[in-house]
């Protein structure tokens, strides 16, 4: 009985219409947790933090310190938060700049 309903018109045109958005809903529901959280990584390796992360946060810390230091009662300011980012997009920049130059032939 469930032959015959296949080879209706409606039946066949109702999977050609759904079946693409169908898979599609599918893939982006697959897809709904985020690759690149922690909770992600936790799960999938079971390493509580990346070390490339961790040791950017340490180097975030140090120029936060560093800020500190040299400009009393800065993070106070509304402009700190930027500076920071600033700083390290520039320690960034210059870090990758300095893998660029290295010939590894």
């Amino acid at each position: 009985m469930l032959n015959r309903f296949k080879n209706l018109k409606i039946v066949k045109q109702l999977k050609k219409e759904l079946s693409p958005r169908l898979r599609w809903l599918m893939f982006s529901k697959s897809f709904e947790t985020d690759k690149s959280s922690p909770e992600y990584i936790k799960m999938i390796s079971g390493v509580e933090e990346l070390k490339s992360t961790s040791d950017e946060r340490r180097l975030e810390a140090m120029v936060r310190e560093q800020l500190k230091e040299e400009f009393p009662n800065i993070e106070s300011m509304k402009s700190y938060e930027l500076l920071v980012d600033a700083v390290m997009h520039n320690i960034k920049t210059k870090q990758l700049q300095a893998t660029d130059d290295i010939d590894f032939s």
